[in-house]
């Protein structure tokens, strides 16, 4: 955290939150992070398939996330959404042997399966997922609820009611207080356009998207005093959230990359060392 009795003025947090944007905010600096799948495709129908496949498998350790989305991905093959849309039991065998940690082929292939639904009734999972989203809403958490419980209630319907956990675990919903740090991480990637995210999604204001908050994020914002809890749920990450929108209104998930990029930040001096790893001195 920053040193007792010190708090950090928010001009000082912005000046050196453009710094590390500027400084590694680049394409080049993507690998190893899972969005570097969504860039392995060129048509948004790609993208948003292979996108959402990669942040709801982004838990674990980096080499273990890279090593299950090379093996799913090289499964899918070139055309994901095409894969997707004539996904079928031939298909669903050819996942038979996945898994990454809890989560096995079976979930995949669950997960593929309304994926085609919603390919066939929406057009796009973009399409689908507006549906959720108020004009009036002032972030996106009703949307994302919409989103992952109409996926969850399609799923039980077609099984008997029955959800297993496995499968839940990709589809957080936040109206059970989850940060849902995976699927923001994925509107992240859909909705900003820059260097880094893809921007395949033009309908969905960046200024609603909320902090993918993982534990080095919280820890990171904890430095900067966005807030002093350690088990993060959804109102933590709202709150984040609001208090970097206090900094850059229209995209207050802008310093999400570099900030994840900065994992050798420890407590202490914490501050201290975000400086100098932004060039400041």
């Amino acid at each position: 955290m920053a040193p007792q009795g010190k708090k950090i003025p928010p001009k000082e947090i912005k000046r050196v939150l453009d710094r590390l944007y500027v400084k590694y905010n680049r394409k080049d600096n993507i690998a190893p992070d899972p969005l570097g799948f969504v860039y392995k495709y060129s048509s948004k129908a790609d993208r948003e398939i292979a996108g959402l496949l990669s942040a709801v498998l982004a838990y674990g350790r980096v080499a273990q996330i890279s090593n299950s989305l090379e093996k799913l991905m090289s499964t899918i093959g070139p055309r994901p959404a095409q894969f997707v849309k004539q996904f079928d039991k031939s298909k669903q065998t050819r996942l038979k042997g996945f898994k990454h940690r809890f989560n096995t082929g079976r979930d995949i292939a669950d997960l593929l399966e309304l994926l085609k639904w919603v390919l066939e009734k929406h057009g796009s999972i973009e399409r689908f997922f507006i549906k959720g989203l108020n004009k009036d809403d002032t972030n996106i958490v009703g949307a994302l609820s919409v989103f992952c419980r109409t996926l969850l209630q399609k799923h039980a319907a077609g099984n008997n009611g029955i959800v297993r956990q496995s499968f839940k675990y990709l589809l957080s919903d936040p109206a059970n207080k989850s940060a849902c740090k995976r699927l923001n991480l994925y509107l992240r990637w859909m909705v900003r356009d820059d260097d880094v995210d893809a921007g395949t999604w033009k309908r969905v204001d960046k200024s609603k998207l909320i902090v993918p908050m993982d534990v080095h994020m919280s820890r990171v914002t904890r430095i900067m005093g966005f807030h002093d809890v350690r088990n993060i749920t959804l109102k933590t990450a709202v709150e984040v959230t609001a208090r970097f929108a206090e900094i850059e209104p229209a995209d207050p998930v802008k310093y999400d990359f570099v900030l994840c990029r900065m994992s050798m930040i420890g407590e202490g001096d914490g501050w201290e060392k975000i400086k100098r790893y932004s060039g400041e001195k």
